[in-house]
Parts: structure tokens; C-alpha cells; sequence
């Protein structure tokens, strides 16, 4: 059922070199150069885990082995075609002219299959389509009939009742349409990539395929060391479509860019500030914080968001809340510090509620930096009704410092970004994220959190990440109150 073997080339190889011919070579000459982030390993692990969703909701079906081993797994393929072909397979293995996939799902239609493509999405994307496109057209020559091509995808609306039932989880998404238009165009990728394979490292810039439509292992070696002041950190989209034409005529440097070239008052504020090299603050700043009364709350959460519900009630990709932690401040100067944490395993979220709201009390402004918490906040209230009254009262006390520093200060080591963590070094240098643990960061927070309920976490591993953990969220909030009493001091 397929052509002469030929070395080389994949699905995930194709792929690649559709992204970057560039990532192509380097995956298969330099793969010591690769670096896969936090954010790429959860991915992959999300994808293994909605995988084993779908193929546990298909009865009966057959997992076809031999990972490593690919000539065996084609054997065994073909052997379960054979032998049991009315039942769905798992991971069954294709080739044609030396190009191999390895498919997700074959769901029998009588003589025919359904394709199904899992994805770890809540929607079809743009590049799925190339991606099941390959699929079908190598499994089309090497001789299976393939009726529907699907892609199976996250159901958003899926509310999860326990007891691992999924059923619903997953809905699948015909494409048949949309993949046929490709199949002329993959034998001409297929040239291009074995072309790249045979010649020496392609010369590309960095570019927007780097990040387009996942971010790259090797984005590192490629990107060429920036300047200290790089045009892209211009805010707002104004500031990203003048960093584009900017770039198109050959500036580099922000610092380069004639103060002319700058259209809007937040811009100009930005620019001035770069090439001066001082920051700026204005007065107002002191007059917004001294209008706010005592005591004063300053709150930050941590939250997960499971793809595949664990907790009953819960949808795929619902910000779950497991962790606050509140610095609250009297008119004398005062510093008493709250917090919250469970690490239970169990749903956290009503007695997250119900600590919160003990804790914040009923008068005093609660300081946040974001919309986040508002939003969090109302999703608790919707979920748990008969503490809506006093969640939503919360909420009328919230206080978002982010726009009040937006608009009030501005300082050059920022480089346009008005997170916390560019902002704080900036205001308390002794307040320092990177000298922290493994957890300094919302990602290796959610991270620390999945290992922490893991029942096969070790007790001194536990430890370790839960004091982290409550570390990370302290400082956000003492970095809350830190900004504050900056800003209040511009007067």
C-alpha cells in the first residue's frame, strides 16, 4: 500500500518546514540547539492528555504500538486493516515515497474511515488544516479510502460531571472541504523540504514565522542579539504599526527615531523618556492614591486552567481560582499580611470565596493590578449564588493601579511594557522576582500547583513548591504596596 521508502521527511517535519525551512534543518542537523520552554512542554503534555480523552471515548478501539519502531508499526497497521477492520484505530501508521504519518484516530464508515485530527484547542485553527491535509493525502496513496476528515477539538461549553465521564468533551469538526484544496500543493512542500535537507543551513532572518503558529525551539539561536532599546517595545497597537514602518526604513534603535516621528501624547512620553534616559512621574499620580481611604487591600490571585476539567462543574480552559494573597494597610502604616492556598487537590474555588471574603471585610479599597481579579471575582459569584451579595460587593472596591501607572509614570528600563515585574524593579529594586525559586512567574506557578496536587508528588517536593508558592504571591502583593506608596509619593 505505499511507494518505495525514501529517508526524511514526517508529518511534524513538514510542518516545520512550512513554518521555516530554517527549523526544518536545525531539527534535524543542530537539535542540540534546541530550547523548549515551560510553556512548550505543558503543551505537549495537554496534547498527550486530550489524546488519551479521545481515544478513550471510542469503543473498542486499537492502539497501535511500536513508537520507536516505525517499519513495524506500518506492519502493524496494515495487520489491523486486515484483521480488524471495524474497529477504530489509534495512531495507526502511513507512508507514501518515503513521507510517514502517524494519524490520531480511523473511525470505520462502513468500507470507508472518518479521519479525526485531535486537537488540544477549543476551535478549528487555520494550521490544522495542512496539518490533517498531510494526513489524508498520504494515507490516500498509500491506499486507504478516507470518507470524512475531521478535527476533533475542545468543546468550550462541556460542563464536566465527574467520575471521568467525557463524554461531550470532544466534538468533531468536518474539513473534508478545506483539505482538498491542498493535496496539489503537498507534493510541492515535499520537494522543498527534502531540497532543504540536502543543502547547507538556510540564511532567514527572524521573523514573524519564529512565533507563527506556535513559537519556535530555535528561536533563540536565530534572533540576533537586540538592541538595548528595540523599536517593538512602542506600546499600543499606534506604537506596533509605527515600529513596522519604522523598521521597514531601516531604524533599529528607538533612540535613532526623530521625536517628529512620534503621533500621540503616550508615544511622545515613551521616546522622550528613552532618550533622556530619566523617568517621569507625574504629580497627579499622588492625587489618585491620597483620594483612597484606609485601610487599604492590596490582592493578587493565582488561578489554573485546566484543558481537560478535573473538578466537577468545571469547563475546559476555566480560570480556576487556588490561591490569593492580601497585604492589607492601616492609616498609621501598618503591614498585615493574608493569604490562601490549597493544595488539597479538591475544588478550591468556594472556600477561595468564602476566605476572601472574610478577609477583605467590608470597607476599604482593594487594590489589584489588572482587570483579572474583577473578572475572577464575578465568576464566583455567578457559581456560587448565595455569596454572589457579598463577592459583588467586593467588586465595587476594587482599585486597577495598571491604568493609573500607565497614564502617570513611565520609566526607561520598562522598555513599554507596564507589567508589575517591569514596573517594580523600577520603584523597589530590593524587591527582586528573579531571586526567587522555581516559582516566579504565573506559568511556573500553575506549574508548581499541578505538581503540588499530584499524588505522586514526594512530601519534601511539597513543601518545597507550596513555600514557593506562597513566596511568589506574597510579593505580588507587597509589590502592590510598594508602587502605591511610589506613587503617593509624587506629590
Amino acid at each position: 500500500m505505499s511507494g518505495r521508502a525514501r529517508t526524511g521527511l514526517s508529518k511534524s517535519r513538514l510542518i516545520a518546514w512550512r513554518q521555516c525551512p530554517k527549523r526544518l534543518w536545525l531539527e534535524v542537523n543542530r537539535p542540540d540547539l534546541r530550547e523548549i520552554t515551560p510553556d512548550m512542554e505543558r503543551r505537549f503534555q495537554v496534547g498527550h492528555q486530550v489524546g488519551a480523552v479521545a481515544r478513550d471515548l471510542e469503543e473498542n478501539g486499537l492502539l497501535i504500538e511500536f513508537e520507536k519502531d516505525l517499519g513495524a508499526a506500518l506492519a502493524a497497521t496494515q495487520e489491523a486493516l486486515a484483521q480488524h477492520p471495524h474497529r477504530p484505530l489509534f495512531e495507526p501508521a502511513f507512508q507514501h515515497d518515503g513521507l510517514l504519518v502517524r494519524i490520531d484516530l480511523l473511525v470505520p464508515q462502513g468500507r470507508r474511515y472518518q479521519l479525526v485530527e485531535v486537537k488540544s484547542t477549543g476551535s478549528v485553527k487555520e494550521y490544522h488544516i495542512a496539518d490533517a491535509a498531510i494526513q489524508v493525502w498520504v494515507a490516500d496513496k498509500a491506499g486507504l479510502a478516507v470518507d470524512e476528515v475531521c478535527i476533533g477539538h475542545l468543546d468550550t461549553s462541556f460542563v464536566y460531571p465527574g467520575n471521568g465521564d467525557y463524554r461531550g468533551l470532544i466534538t468533531k469538526a468536518p474539513i473534508s472541504e478545506h483539505v482538498e484544496p491542498l493535496f496539489a500543493e503537498i507534493p510541492q512542500w515535499v520537494v522543498g523540504a527534502r531540497d532543504t535537507l540536502a543543502g547547507g543551513e538556510p540564511d532567514i532572518e527572524a521573523g514573524a514565522q519564529c512565533t507563527d503558529p506556535f513559537e519556535c525551539p530555535f528561536l533563540a539561536y536565530c534572533s540576533p542579539a537586540p538592541p538595548e532599546y528595540p523599536l517593538e517595545l512602542l506600546p499600543d497597537k499606534a506604537g506596533k504599526q509605527l515600529a513596522r514602518q519604522l523598521m521597514s526604513e531601516g531604524y533599529v534603535d528607538l533612540r535613532e527615531v526623530p521625536a517628529d516621528r512620534m503621533p500621540t501624547p503616550a508615544l511622545q512620553r515613551v521616546h522622550r523618556v528613552t532618550v533622556s534616559g530619566h523617568a517621569e512621574i507625574n504629580a497627579d499620580a499622588a492625587a489618585r492614591i491620597d483620594a483612597l481611604s484606609w485601610p487599604r487591600y492590596y490582592l493578587d490571585f493565582e488561578t489554573i486552567a485546566f484543558t481537560v476539567p478535573i473538578w466537577p462543574g468545571t469547563r475546559p480552559f476555566q480560570a480556576l481560582p487556588f490561591q490569593w494573597s492580601c497585604h492589607g494597610e492601616s492609616n498609621t502604616g501598618e503591614i498585615a499580611h493574608r493569604e490562601f492556598l490549597d493544595i488539597s487537590g479538591e475544588p478550591p474555588m468556594r472556600r477561595f470565596a468564602e476566605s476572601l471574603i472574610e478577609t477583605l471585610g467590608s470597607s476599604g479599597p482593594i487594590l489589584v493590578y489588572s482587570p483579572y481579579e474583577k473578572r475572577i471575582i464575578n465568576e464566583l459569584a455567578q457559581t456560587y449564588p448565595d455569596l454572589a451579595p457579598a463577592l459583588n460587593a467586593l467588586i465595587e472596591r476594587l482599585v486597577d493601579l495598571l491604568p493609573i501607572t500607565r497614564q502617570h509614570y513611565y520609566h526607561p528600563a520598562m522598555k513599554g511594557s507596564w507589567s508589575i515585574k517591569a514596573v517594580l524593579p523600577t520603584v523597589a529594586p530590593d524587591l527582586d522576582y528573579a531571586s526567587l525559586g522555581e516559582v516566579r512567574d504565573g506559568t511556573s506557578a500553575q506549574f508548581a500547583y499541578l505538581e503540588l496536587i499530584d499524588p505522586g508528588t514526594e512530601s519534601d517536593r511539597k513543601q518545597q513548591l507550596e513555600a514557593e508558592l506562597r513566596e511568589y504571591c506574597k510579593l505580588d502583593t507587597l509589590a502592590l504596596v510598594r508602587l502605591t506608596r511610589f506613587l503617593a509619593s509624587a506629590g
